[in-house]
């Protein structure tokens, strides 16, 4: 019995070294396993940082509109309609970020007619409208440039070149149905800018504030490329006559926030445009250089009424901005009819209010309205209506629009959007410095309808 004993003593020790044997074996693989697991993650975080900067990000933004288009001269009883004038946009948006503090953003944009021709050779469009009307099937450039952010000292500065995100700015992207706006105040600048940038962060004495010192070109003047009309092609791109009155239209802009907490936010912008296009009083030729134009504008935005009253109010943006330019002619010149010499000025006054829907889950109602003196000659190419400008009005424009996300869907943001405006004086078309302007009673009225698939 006691040797029976034993033996089962002995065999229970046997079996327990084993077992301890087996678990120090099995941590040592959990531990090896766990290191391994480690390394292997780090390598995972690695790859995706690697992955998140070292690539261009694309976007689409997708948009189909027909509007029905009506025009009256009051004066002579004329009229002129287009009930389904149908047009698709398509922006190609593009982003990368290689390294910390650069980045880089593009958009590529077609907007055509249906229907429209490969290209219209007769539109007379510059490189840097043409993306925001509606002509042909070809893609250009709308956006290209970088930015590169740094501190100097204690002073956060940026930096950037190439082709602006200009069109659609501040207050204008609300009526666009866009959630993010433009870099200027579109009151005085909705078009696309080629030029530099410094940007100066003044937040650590003003919540919020900021300038962006901008120069830039927004024509070359007479010159001819390799093949051109030069003395035996020796001077491309060079001035043919260097008394040309085609000179170069330069530009300079001061925009920035003064004041931003997330609810109130107050801009300002002014702009010096260089040699600006008039006419020659002595040679009656038109588009010549002819002097300088100053453009100033201060708008308010307020997003949500008081604090807390109601969620209606919360989700409720007002704002009103007012604007002025000044064209001030050489001797010997005239702009906007001005006499030899002298000068014309006008103002502008654009108000709004957007408040929820209270139908869909995020839509939006909006109403705004504009009025423009005589001489108001803001820097408007971009069409920001099918009937021409509203925010160059001269005279009154008032307009409403609805904004929601058709059948819910984040991805399908629509507009349906009614525009009226009326004429007191020549409309202002390209900012056309070489055009007087004289009363009219001209009527314009568009009402669209927009579906874009934006992702």
């Amino acid at each position: 019995m006691n040797k029976l004993i034993g033996m089962s003593l002995v065999a229970t020790l046997a079996m327990t070294s084993m077992n301890a044997a087996t678990v120090e074996e099995l941590e040592a693989r959990i531990a090896k396993l766990e290191k391994k697991v480690k390394k292997n993650n780090k390598t995972i975080v690695e790859v995706k940082k690697h992955d998140a900067f070292d690539n261009i990000k694309f976007g689409v933004d997708f948009r189909n509109a027909v509007d029905s288009l009506s025009y009256k001269d009051n004066e002579t009883g004329e009229k002129v309609d287009n009930n389904s004038l149908l047009t698709s946009r398509l922006y190609l948006t593009m982003a990368a970020a290689p390294t910390e503090g650069l980045i880089f953003k593009g958009k590529l944009a077609i907007y055509s007619t249906w229907g429209a021709h490969l290209y219209d050779e007769s539109a007379g469009l510059k490189d840097w409208s043409a993306s925001s009307k509606a002509t042909d099937t070809l893609m250009r450039v709308k956006e290209a440039y970088f930015v590169y952010s740094t501190e100097v000292g204690e002073q956060p500065v940026s930096f950037s070149i190439g082709r602006r995100p200009s069109t659609n700015g501040f207050l204008a992207n609300y009526r666009e149905n866009e959630p993010d706006a433009g870099s200027p105040l579109a009151h005085i600048t909705n078009m696309e800018v080629n030029g530099a940038m410094v940007k100066l962060d003044w937040g650590r004495y003003i919540e919020g504030a900021y300038t962006k010192f901008v120069y830039g070109r927004a024509h070359t003047g007479e010159v001819e490329g390799v093949y051109g009309k030069t003395t035996d092609g020796r001077f491309p791109y060079a001035d043919i006559d260097s008394d040309a009155e085609d000179e170069n239209v330069d530009f300079l802009v001061v925009v920035g926030d003064a004041y931003y907490n997330g609810q109130y936010k107050l801009m300002y912008q002014w702009a010096h445009i260089f040699n600006t296009k008039g006419i020659n009083l002595d040679t009656d030729v038109t588009k010549v250089d002819a002097g300088s134009a100053d453009l100033l504008s201060l708008g308010l935005q307020v997003s949500g009424i008081g604090d807390g009253i109601s969620d209606f109010l919360d989700d409720t943006m007002v704002f009103v901005s007012g604007a002025y330019s000044y064209y001030d002619a050489k001797d010997g010149y005239q702009l906007l009819g001005s006499e030899d010499g002298g000068s014309q000025d006008g103002y502008s006054i654009w108000a709004g209010v957007v408040i929820p829907d209270m139908i869909t889950e995020s839509g939006k109602f909006g109403f705004e309205y504009n009025h423009g003196s005589k001489y108001w000659t803001p820097m408007t190419w971009a069409e920001d209506t099918a009937i021409g400008s509203k925010i160059a009005v001269r005279g009154d424009a008032y307009e409403a629009y609805w904004n929601f996300n058709l059948f819910g869907i984040e991805y399908l943001p629509s507009q349906v959007r009614y525009t009226y405006a009326q004429h007191d004086y020549t409309p202002n078309i390209n900012c056309a410095g070489w055009v007087d302007s004289d009363p009219v009673d001209i009527t314009a009225q568009d009402l669209r309808f927009s579906v874009s698939y934006r992702y």
